[in-house]
């Protein structure tokens, strides 16, 4: 066995002071690993949300009655407490896996060579969406699960969703000006498409907020709204979604768009049927709960899948590659 290098007092001054910047110098990551470690904070932040739903659907919001610990006197539920604590309590210790994601996501990025600080504002600005996240979900739990501060809760998780995607993005390009791949039309149509799937999951919370599934008893707030109107609006702007998305996919197709755009174009067409087939299926089913949680996933890949679209518009080389040199029009006409 080799043997363990020693460890100076300046080492640990060091690793204090700025333990990124330690491990920095002594660890490389190859890109492949900064771009799983940025998928993996994807993936944490997508099974925060089907588990935050599960807490909902089980009615375990109120299993642990206070925040931040589970009761007044124990951080952690007690023999005496049921099925419902331990779901909202092993809820909130997934905060601490998500934090682990992205902390690792930060880790790889800032460690990477050369150091894209780009890439590690990105990871750090998850990190204080979850921090903010995270007191929110106190608050909910201290309001009694009041629908409005529960809604805000999704759409900060969505936010952290957008964050993630945005960060896996980054590590998989270059850090060159972004060029776009298509036309400015193209552009404002997509950014009218992520309006309307932004205005899409925003109504869905109120869906959730006027529902049946209050997260603990009957006797939880619930938003006055008349919830078979509301889901109507829901499944309408449902369809507007659609309906741009297979304009934008036929926008793409002919203007002869590289094909990465249209094949994002095309996965969110597939993701919004899925989606809308278990949405449909789940409203003439009174809401059961195995179907919401379905749906809940499934709100997140449409989100996904819309983002990616998005990303999709323009490329970023490497700030080092050489841009094609244009030919010279005289050139051309001879």
């Amino acid at each position: 066995m080799e043997p363990m290098p020693n460890v100076t007092r300046a080492d640990v001054a060091q690793a204090v002071r700025n333990p990124l910047a330690f491990i920095a110098e002594r660890w490389t990551p190859s890109p492949r690993t900064v771009q799983r470690a940025a998928l993996s904070a994807v993936v944490m932040a997508v099974v925060i949300v089907v588990t935050g739903g599960a807490v909902r659907l089980t009615g375990s919001g109120l299993g642990c009655p206070t925040w931040p610990k589970c009761t007044d006197q124990s951080l952690t539920p007690t023999s005496a407490m049921n099925f419902h604590s331990a779901v909202e309590f092993g809820n909130r210790m997934l905060t601490y896996v998500l934090c682990a994601a992205v902390g690792w996501a930060i880790i790889a990025a800032r460690a990477a060579k050369p150091w894209r600080t780009g890439v590690t504002r990105l990871g750090w600005a998850q990190f204080w969406v979850v921090m903010g996240n995270a007191i929110l979900g106190g608050i909910v739990v201290l309001v009694g699960l009041n629908p409005y501060t529960v809604a805000a809760h999704f759409l900060l998780s969505t936010a952290l969703l957008t964050l993630a995607m945005l960060t896996w993005q980054r590590t998989r390009e270059g850090d060159g000006a972004p060029r776009p791949l298509v036309g400015k039309a193209v552009v404002q149509l997509t950014w009218l498409l992520v309006a309307a799937a932004g205005a899409l999951v925003a109504v869905g919370t109120v869906v959730t907020g006027a529902g049946r599934h209050a997260g603990d008893s009957s006797d939880v707030e619930r938003i006055p709204l008349n919830w078979t109107m509301i889901s109507q609006l829901h499944a309408d702007l449902a369809w507007v979604v659609v309906a741009l998305t297979v304009a934008l996919w036929f926008v793409l197709k002919a203007v002869d768009a590289p094909v990465g755009p249209r094949n994002r174009a095309r996965d969110l067409f597939l993701v919004l049927m899925s989606q809308g087939v278990v949405g449909y299926v789940q409203y003439f089913m009174k809401t059961p709960e195995a179907l919401v949680a379905l749906h809940m996933f499934g709100s997140c890949l449409v989100w996904i899948a819309v983002v990616r679209v998005l990303l999709s518009l323009r490329e970023r080389p490497d700030a080092s590659a050489p841009i094609p040199a244009q030919s010279d029009p005289a050139l051309t006409r001879a």
